[in-house]
């Protein structure tokens, strides 16, 4: 296998991994104390956004098993579109809202730098002659 698969399956992995780590936390004396993370978002309206990156994250890792020429075209789509949504899950947590600015983790800034690796291994990945 391949150098860049085995980058793209362990950035997947950590894709998977963060979501179920702590990204922000709110600490107001107004407000009771919030930990958010990607599948527990509760007191919040930011939904559930890892429970899409889990998705995506476990397709990227399956496309990245396979070896076949369609399988690396899926998984550009796959991983930019897990970039982008890491990306818009670090604007989402990370931004202050009527003044209430939250404490951001490194499990968000870790998930999106392993959607980069996974989005940069799929670039670097060569193709089969099949």
């Amino acid at each position: 296998m391949a150098k860049t698969r085995i980058f793209g399956i362990v950035a997947s992995l950590a894709v998977i991994i963060c979501a179920f780590l702590p990204w922000s936390e709110i600490n107001d004396t107004h407000l009771t104390h919030l930990v958010f993370t990607g599948v527990n978002t509760a007191g919040s309206n930011y939904g559930e956004p890892g429970k899409l990156n889990i998705f995506l994250a476990t397709a990227a890792l399956i496309f990245f098993a396979i070896r076949k020429k369609w399988t690396l075209r899926v998984n550009l789509f796959i991983c930019g579109f897990m970039l982008a949504w890491t990306f818009r899950n670090v604007m989402i947590f990370g931004r202050c809202e009527i003044g209430i600015c939250p404490q951001t983790h490194p499990a968000l800034y870790i998930s999106l730098a392993a959607a980069i690796v996974a989005f940069v291994s799929v670039l670097l990945t060569r193709t089969d002659k099949n």
